[in-house]
């Protein structure tokens, strides 16, 4: 009854894809917030989009995994 409830590698992935998501969110966030601001640092600007490329890579990857080829 009060055994360890353990995910299989689906539900990892899932959440871990769900993880990645909420960042790209915040990302695009705290990017839009230092664009409106007129006072962004353009080396925090470049180094914040390309962690937002990264996280989208990553995401795609997953995506990718989770989804099964469908052969018409």
């Amino acid at each position: 009854m009060n055994a360890p409830m353990e995910m299989d590698d689906i539900e990892v992935m899932r959440v871990k894809l769900e993880v990645l998501r909420q960042e790209h969110r915040d990302l695009d966030a705290a990017i839009h917030l230092m664009e409106g601001s007129g006072r962004a640092d353009q080396l925090t600007m470049k180094r914040l989009k390309k962690q937002k490329l990264m996280l989208k890579d990553q995401i795609a990857r997953l995506d990718d995994l989770l989804t099964p080829d469908i052969i018409a």
